[in-house]
């Protein structure tokens, strides 16, 4: 048996560590937990299937109420490989960030780099943004107000998220579609 397989060929820590056998660790990122019903902040979450192939996902979350609320898309940050909108980091940061805000949140579980090469995220994210604004989902449709649509994002998901302004700008301007229209941005920390 070689023991020099289980050996690091590279390591980028804390990112990435690749091994001679094959295998790639994400030795930084936090534990995915899921969807539910917050006591803290009253926020019900749910996960969602976006495209089978690729595979895309999303998690939304809702506060208790049955009036129209504005939209945040959030698209999480790492580096463009590490991290998950299902992490407890963002779990925690999205049922807040809904309750705190009073929105209708959708945050959006991308490809990583390295298996999935950038650009996938951009189209990844692209694919999210489309699918909200067919409104398929009861909460988007009954609850959400797709005229006033924010996107926000840390590190990467910042520069995600201007990516997909810019697009969504040269598309039509200020919307991807005539269901959707994006009314401002938050980017926290953009990894540019």
């Amino acid at each position: 048996m070689d023991s020099t397989k289980n050996e690091p060929t590279q390591d980028p820590n804390p990112f990435l560590r690749y091994y001679k056998n094959g295998k790639l660790q994400r030795p930084i990122g936090t534990p995915f937990v899921p969807p539910s019903n917050d006591p803290e902040t009253g926020v019900i979450s749910k996960d969602i299937i976006i495209s089978h192939e690729p595979k895309i996902a999303a998690r939304l979350y809702r506060p208790t109420t049955t009036t129209k609320l504005p939209l945040l898309i959030y698209i999480h940050g790492g580096a463009f490989s590490i991290e998950s909108a299902f992490s407890t980091l963002y779990h925690t940061h999205l049922n807040t960030l809904t309750a705190a805000a009073c929105v209708i949140a959708v945050s959006i579980e991308y490809r990583l780099a390295p298996e999935h090469l950038i650009p996938s995220c951009y189209e990844d994210c692209w694919e999210a943004i489309k699918w909200v604004e067919q409104a398929s989902d009861p909460w988007i449709k009954n609850q959400a107000d797709l005229n006033r649509v924010f996107l926000a994002g840390d590190s990467a998901g910042g520069n995600i998220a201007h990516n997909i302004a810019v697009r969504a700008g040269l598309t039509i301007p200020a919307q991807p579609g005539p269901g959707l229209k994006i009314a401002g941005m938050a980017l926290v920390h953009p990894y540019f």
